[in-house]
């Protein structure tokens, strides 16, 4: 017996389902195979062995048109391994687009013809910001789609194409992989605004950062400039010393000792503050290095002082400080620090200082950041408090919610045993009432109610709608 081969065009009321099945029954039931009651659009029955070879030929390439969804399909069922690669090229296909992972694929051949060193940045920058999207719990849908993947893409591509160095320089992977890991970050804050009417965010998120990053490097800026050995030695003093000067910053001061004072009053009131303003200006100090800044910038802690505040902000004071709060907190420390070299240069065209414009501006988008990732607690202003007390706010509201939720759950099914209990309590006394004409109390009032009263008024209700049915129908 030949197998016959069933198409259907299924679809539900929530989105459009393709499948492609094969039975051995003439004629199957849709309902059957889906095993879900859908509406079928189109049934096309037909006979594999019979059909045209070119035909089947055609069939089989059709599945590869459009989104690939029988593929994407198959590609769920997978290990993470093989569903980030599909996520990688769709990422590359959707800068054009196209959600299809064999166009990404074509299109990622074309890049390694034009260069081998683009491509590589390309693939690279898709597969942080995917990656980041998934640690940041973002939509898996999108994720999916590669509509977390193309900003990244086109970040990398472009570092590449605007770098001074030439190709295969590798110091250029550290500032790709910080900017790509950004993507999902700054796309998600415009996400949240721009959704409010209803539109996309194109490739807004890439113009950002890559303009970003130029104005904070430059087309010909050296990266890790190398240091003769001797020198080195001697600039070891002043780069530990930049930590407490970028903390004493924010107040305008450049004396390690204030900042050091400063830093015991942060410890005296929360340890956790006072870790993440030593974080925030080192974060601060080594993209400064990396930047390749002048000495003396670095030294003196302009570099520092917007990262200390952002990731003091981030890491524990908005956030309810988890291991991912503090990742986050991190990355936004290196973020501020190049919208600070950024915006310094911008402002210096009007003769104007960047005071905490850059502070201001990366922890915004920071706080924008919408994640379906429960441990991303961003806490509602009038429970702010410092990180400690937030960490504690948090463990008693999650307390208070699994204690609800137990309760709920008790008073549900003692509620279920009690209308079981009444029940048994109503068709015992009405039995009682009706043939043994013995009153029988009902319910927790204390009175003795009679349903044998009731069952009479109800026969007595129905024999006078009988009457008047039969008066109303003599009238007639």
């Amino acid at each position: 017996m030949n197998a016959v081969c069933v198409r259907l065009e299924l679809y539900d009321t929530k989105s459009f389902i393709y499948w492609n099945r094969a039975v051995k029954e003439k004629d199957p039931d849709p309902e059957c195979i889906t095993g879900t009651p859908l509406v079928c659009a189109k049934v096309e029955t037909f006979n594999r062995a019979s059909e045209p070879f070119c035909s089947g030929v055609l069939r089989a390439l059709w599945d590869f048109t459009g989104d690939m969804r029988p593929w994407g399909e198959w590609v769920k069922r997978q290990i993470l391994a093989i569903q980030l690669i599909d996520y990688i090229l769709r990422g590359v296909a959707q800068v054009m687009f196209v959600n299809n992972s064999l166009s990404g694929l074509l299109i990622v051949g074309g890049l390694f013809l034009q260069n081998p060193w683009w491509a590589l940045n390309g693939l690279l920058g898709t597969a942080i910001s995917t990656v980041s999207a998934i640690a940041l719990r973002q939509n898996r849908d999108a994720v999916s789609a590669g509509l977390h993947g193309y900003n990244g893409s086109l970040v990398g591509i472009l570092m590449a194409v605007f770098s001074a160095k030439g190709d295969w320089y590798p110091w250029l992977f550290i500032p790709n992989v910080l900017l790509s890991m950004l993507c999902p970050v700054v796309s998600s804050a415009l996400s949240a605004i721009t959704s409010k009417w209803d539109v996309p965010i194109f490739t807004l998120p890439f113009n950002i950062l890559i303009c970003l990053h130029i104005s904070a490097t430059g087309a010909a800026h050296p990266f890790f400039p190398q240091l003769p050995w001797g020198r080195l030695t001697e600039a070891w003093l002043p780069v530990f010393l930049s930590v407490p000067v970028g903390v004493g910053q924010v107040f305008g001061c450049d004396n390690p000792w204030t900042g050091g004072v400063i830093l015991l009053a942060l410890l005296l009131c929360s340890p956790t503050i006072c870790f993440h303003a030593i974080l925030g200006s080192i974060a601060g100090l080594c993209t400064g290095l990396a930047l390749a800044a002048p000495p003396a910038d670095v030294y003196s802690g302009l570099w520092g002082y917007n990262s200390v505040l952002s990731c003091i902000a981030i890491g524990g004071v908005f956030y309810a400080l988890t291991w991912q709060t503090h990742i986050l907190a991190l990355t936004c420390a290196f973020f501020c620090a190049y919208v600070s070299s950024a915006t310094s240069k911008l402002m210096s065209v009007l003769s104007l200082p960047a005071c905490t414009w850059p502070f201001c501006l990366s922890t915004l988008i920071f706080l924008l950041l919408s994640s379906e990732n429960p441990a991303l607690c961003r806490l509602p202003l009038a429970a702010v408090s410092y990180p400690e007390e937030n960490r504690r706010y948090l463990r008693q509201l999650k307390a208070w919610g699994r204690g609800r939720a137990q309760s709920s759950i008790q008073e549900i099914s003692v509620r279920g045993k009690c209308q079981t209990t009444v029940r048994l309590h109503l068709s015992l006394s009405l039995y009682l009432q009706k043939y043994l004409c013995v009153s029988f109390p009902v319910g927790n009032t204390g009175a003795s109610h009679t349903p044998r009263h009731v069952w009479e008024q109800q026969h007595t209700r129905g024999r006078r709608c009988e009457t008047s049915e039969g008066n109303r129908a003599e009238k007639m």
